[in-house]
């Protein structure tokens, strides 16, 4: 007979070690999985080095069996959470196992947690913030995720379904093959464009990266703030990100469009750093941490990823928004083949029912790659 499953509260640095290392044991035959930076899990649920803390709280535990660490999960309040998506809703994330009992534990424990806090909805897998790793894949297991999202055991799905989660909102991403894409009727528009003088498409100027950052960031709290989901960036958070991701910046693909003058859309485009991490095996040091700066000095990918793009709400809907965001996409396109290698795109996450978003993704040859689902749950 098995072990009984028993859970306890991460307390310690030892336990925090476990719950981040869980993952290595988890995926251990799984060739679609790209083990992840340690520093980096470590520092999203560290209070004091994850700027998220500043307006949310968290919990996190370990499932044991026999003394052994077989699961984890994490549950959070967010304050922002609370006033954008509704008061009295909680989520919990970074589910992991292998063991349908302890997942069953975990789920039950974290949801016990969020009525104690006083939570009447329960929403995830969402790893720590809709900015992080939102949703479970559901579809792609055979793919390795590109740079930022998640993969998972297909067996989370009917575990999460059987403790009571019902549907809340499918995230996509889109892969298209950009070496050899054109459409003629997309490059009339993206022509047109170039030739309006209000129409003015720059590269981010690194020399100036925390005002670059701001005004991106800023751009997309705009252009998102309609969306399902949706929680503003704070500017400890904007500035955290600007600090994360600036050695994976590149001035060719990260663009910014200007209409007389004014800032109104940008795009960020990322090599796949999962191709340049992978065999890492999570660990910066001793050799990683030079192994990744010099593949960072001229990255060589099959893949890039859009995980941020957007156009001014005031432009929503009209025919200069499309026609921006793939003169973007038209100028990164052309920079990431010819400059980079990169032979695939892939777009996302984009939700379910975003037209506006979808109608771009969709490009000629365009495909769904990746869905990952976001369950809801009244307590």
């Amino acid at each position: 007979m098995a072990d009984p499953i028993t859970i306890r509260a991460v307390e310690t640095k030892a336990d925090r070690k476990a719950f981040v290392d869980l993952a290595w044991d988890v995926y251990r035959d799984d060739p679609a999985w790209v083990p992840p930076l340690k520093d980096e899990v470590h520092g999203l649920i560290t209070p004091g080095k994850n700027p998220w803390f500043e307006h949310a709280r968290a919990r996190l535990w370990l499932a044991e069996r026999g003394g052994r660490p077989v699961g984890r999960i994490s549950a959070q309040v967010d304050e922002l959470v609370q006033q954008h998506m509704g008061p009295g809703t909680g989520q919990w994330g970074m589910l992991e196992t292998r063991d349908g009992d302890a997942a069953a534990a975990l789920i039950a424990t974290a949801e016990n947690w969020l009525r104690e806090q006083g939570m009447t909805r329960s929403m995830g897998p969402i790893s720590l913030s809709i900015w992080d790793e939102p949703g479970l894949e559901i579809e792609g297991f055979d793919q390795p995720p590109t740079a930022m999202m998640g993969h998972h055991r297909p067996e989370y799905r009917a575990w999460i379904e059987g403790a009571g989660y019902e549907k809340a909102k499918d995230l996509l991403t889109y892969e298209v093959n950009i070496a050899g894409w054109h459409d003629p009727k997309i490059d009339r528009l993206i022509a047109m464009g170039e030739k309006n003088p209000r129409i003015r498409i720059r590269k981010v100027d690194k020399s100036r990266f925390k005002e670059e950052a701001a005004l991106i960031l800023s751009l997309l709290n705009d252009a998102w703030s309609d969306n399902w989901g949706f929680v503003p960036l704070t500017e400890s958070e904007i500035a955290y990100a600007g600090k994360k991701l600036k050695p994976i910046i590149y001035e060719e693909l990260v663009r910014i469009a200007e209409y007389d003058g004014e800032p109104v859309a940008f795009m960020i485009t990322l090599p796949d750093i999962n191709e340049l991490i992978r065999d890492l095996n999570g660990e910066l040091f001793p050799f990683g941490f030079v192994k990744l700066l010099w593949r960072l000095r001229k990255p060589r990918t099959t893949r890039a990823r859009v995980p941020l793009m957007g156009v001014a709400k005031k432009l929503h809907g009209t025919r200069t928004a499309s026609q921006l965001a793939f003169m973007l996409i038209e100028f990164i396109r052309r920079d990431a083949v010819g400059k980079f290698g990169i032979q695939t795109g892939e777009f996302g996450w984009i939700l379910e029912d975003n037209t506006g978003m979808l109608s771009i993704a969709e490009l000629p040859g365009a495909h769904v790659n990746h869905r990952y689902r976001i369950y809801e749950k009244a307590l």
